[in-house]
């Protein structure tokens, strides 16, 4: 039985949104030591540099040339920054932290002590804006893959299934030392996986209809979104626990993707 390819999209989408639901729950319920969760964070952040930058900027150059490739990363780049500095003020900085630093935030937004908060407020919905920030644009460029041939980039789908993990574990054990219940925690990412589906969907039925530049952008701006993101969040986020050994972890998370990569051509 051959399934169509809008289908397959929103089934990839969420075979790698899944990993986030995976790792939270992981996250909540093992006593996973940090320095674990930090490798496997500079893990995945080493396969996701490999992936955008071997596969993405490459596709979207390829379909693009380089102004429209250019001008999407850039403003995939901006887009993440900005939000994720309103996020900040909200009380959503710290969301991908395994350690205590959710916990602070959140006594300090009830206690009106951030910006933007008054005495009382909670980050939930923060929160949640800042999971679907992290976790949209990874999902979309799997769509946007099937574009090329009718066939998933299996390098894209491993790869952001590879980060989501160490994403959902993290930020699930920071979560749960802020005091979030289990119910709270799994429903949120329970629900990102879900919407992770749905971006995929989308990002092959509303673009396969566009001219190849426009999707050049599209994931240029995706791939531009990852790179901050991974700037921003993940990659302190490991070198505050591993330290010195982040580099190191990061590219043997480079080197397998790539691995990959060459073995699927």
């Amino acid at each position: 039985m051959t399934f169509p390819t809008w289908a397959m999209a929103g089934f990839w989408g969420l075979v790698s949104g899944s990993a986030l639901l995976l790792g939270a729950a992981i996250g909540y319920y093992a006593h996973v030591p940090q320095r674990l969760i930090a490798a496997i964070m500079a893990f995945g952040s080493g396969v996701l540099i490999s992936t955008l930058s071997l596969e993405l900027m490459e596709e979207a150059f390829e379909k693009g040339g380089f102004n429209a490739t250019a001008i999407g990363f850039v403003s995939g780049a901006l887009i993440f920054t900005l939000a994720n500095w309103l996020l900040a003020r909200h009380g959503a900085k710290h969301r991908k932290r395994s350690g205590h630093h959710q916990h602070v935030e959140r006594k300090a937004v009830k206690a009106g002590k951030t910006e933007n908060s008054e005495p009382g407020d909670d980050n939930s919905m923060a929160m949640a804006i800042g999971a679907l920030l992290d976790g949209i644009p990874e999902s979309i460029v799997i769509g946007l893959s099937l574009l090329a041939g009718g066939a998933v980039s299996t390098v894209a789908v491993v790869a952001i299934f590879m980060s989501n993990l160490p994403e959902g574990l993290s930020s699930a054990a920071g979560m749960k030392k802020a005091g979030r219940s289990a119910r709270y925690v799994l429903l949120l990412w329970g629900s990102i996986a879900l919407v992770s589906g749905v971006a995929s969907l989308l990002g092959y039925t509303v673009f396969s209809n566009f001219s190849p530049q426009v999707v050049s952008a599209t994931t240029a701006i995706a791939a531009g979104a990852i790179l901050a993101m991974l700037a921003d969040t993940m990659i302190p986020e490991a070198f505050a626990v591993a330290h010195n050994f982040t580099g190191l972890i990061t590219v043997l998370g480079f080197l397998a993707s790539f691995f990959l990569s060459k073995m699927v051509e």
